[in-house]
C-alpha cells in the first residue's frame, strides 16, 4: 500500500490525493506517523498516512485469484499498524494531560535540570547544574571540563540550549518562569559585548539614517540592547521573526528614507 508524506497529516493527505487522482471519498486514510516539528530542527518527522483506493478494495475482494495467506498478513499488518498509531495517540494524550494540569515551581525547575543534564551528556560534555536567581530569572550554571562545547561558535550552541530549556519550561511549569542558561562566565563577558555592540550600533544609524538588523538572539539579549538604547533618544528599536530567528532592529527615531 502506497505511503504519502507532509509536513502535516492534512499535506500527507492531500500529496496522496493529488499522486492518485482521486478525492477524499473514494479513499480509506490511515494514519501511520502524526510527524512532529522537533526542536531547531532535531527530531523532525514528516507524517505518514496509507491511501487505499475503494472501488479497488471492491475487486480485490470479489477476486478469486487473491492469496488467502498473503490477505491474513495484510491484514495482521494493518491491525498492528492501527494498535501502534492508538498506543502512540494514548501516550500523547496522557503527556499533554499531565503538560496541561502544569508542574509546580520547583519541580519544574527539577525537571528542567534532569532534562539540561541529559543533553550535556548527549553532547559529550557531561555537566553538573547549579541554580541561582538574578534580576528575577532563575539561572542554570552549567559546570562542564568541556565549555567549548556547550557553548559553541559565536555562543550558538548555548543559545539552542537557551531556547530549548524555555520551550521545556513553559511546557511543564503552571507558572511563566525566566530561564537563563550559563557555561562559566560567558553570559556576563556577553553582555559587555552587547552593550559595545548596541553602542556601535545606535552610531551607524545615526550617521547612516538607514536601520540596521542585528544578528538573531535569545529574548533576554534582546531585552538587554533595548534597554541600552531607549535612552537614546535618536533612535527605536523592536523585534522581527520567529523563534529562534527572532532579531532585532535598530533604526533612527526620524526616518530619513
Amino acid at each position: 500500500m502506497p505511503i504519502y508524506e507532509g509536513q502535516s497529516v492534512e499535506d500527507a493527505i492531500q500529496n496522496g490525493l493529488k499522486a492518485l487522482g482521486v478525492t477524499q471519498d473514494e479513499v480509506q486514510t490511515t494514519i501511520i506517523e502524526e510527524g512532529k516539528k522537533g526542536f531547531l530542527g532535531v527530531g523532525k518527522k514528516n507524517a505518514q498516512v496509507s491511501l487505499e483506493y475503494m472501488a479497488k478494495q471492491e475487486t480485490e475482494n470479489k477476486s478469486e485469484t487473491v492469496n488467502k495467506t498473503e490477505a491474513e498478513e495484510d491484514n495482521e499488518k494493518s491491525s498492528e499498524e492501527i494498535e501502534t498509531v492508538e498506543e502512540v495517540s494514548d501516550k500523547e494524550a496522557e503527556q499533554a494531560e499531565k503538560l496541561s494540569e502544569g508542574l509546580d515551581n520547583q519541580e519544574a525547575l527539577t525537571q528542567l535540570g534532569i532534562y539540561l543534564t541529559d543533553i550535556t551528556k548527549e553532547l559529550n560534555a557531561p555537566a553538573t547544574i547549579k541554580t541561582s536567581r538574578d534580576a528575577g530569572r532563575i539561572v542554570f550554571d552549567l559546570d562542564t571540563s568541556k565549555k567549548g562545547l556547550l557553548i559553541g561558535r559565536h555562543g550558538k550552541t548555548l543559545n539552542a540550549l537557551q531556547y530549548l530549556a524555555q520551550v521545556y519550561i513553559h511546557r511543564i511549569a503552571k507558572d511563566k518562569l525566566p530561564i537563563v542558561v550559563n557555561v562559566g562566565n560567558y553570559r556576563q563577558k556577553r553582555e559587555d559585548i552587547l552593550e559595545s555592540l548596541a553602542e556601535r550600533t545606535a552610531e551607524k544609524v545615526d550617521r547612516t539614517g538607514m536601520p540596521a538588523f542585528l544578528e538573531p538572539m535569545p529574548a533576554f539579549e534582546r531585552k538587554h540592547i533595548h534597554a541600552v538604547l531607549s535612552k537614546k533618544s535618536y533612535v527605536t528599536t523592536h523585534s522581527e521573526g520567529d523563534e529562534p530567528y527572532r532579531y532585532l532592529v535598530v533604526e533612527p527615531a526620524k526616518k530619513y528614507y
